[in-house]
């Protein structure tokens, strides 16, 4: 699961990227610098923490990642 997020603070989106296959939970900023995780709850958690849908240029876009990410938590896998 992968997400691009256009934010009003650079040029470049935001990657957040859920990958179990490879065991990859990261997140590039739009400054280029990043986050990454042991587990895809520790992304999740992270993600509510410090990011907030007012810095995303569709704010939309954000709260459907929320809404997917939210499932994955439930479900522990998304759709």
């Amino acid at each position: 699961m992968e997400f691009s997020l256009s934010s009003y603070d650079g040029a470049l989106p935001v990657e957040i990227t859920i990958d179990d296959d490879n065991g990859r939970y990261t997140i590039r900023k739009s400054d280029r610098s990043g986050e990454y995780f042991n587990s895809p709850i520790e992304l999740i958690a992270w993600v509510k923490t410090h990011f907030h849908e007012e810095e995303f240029c569709h704010p939309h876009e954000f709260r459907r990642m929320l809404a997917k990410l939210a499932e994955y938590e439930l479900n522990g896998t998304y759709l």
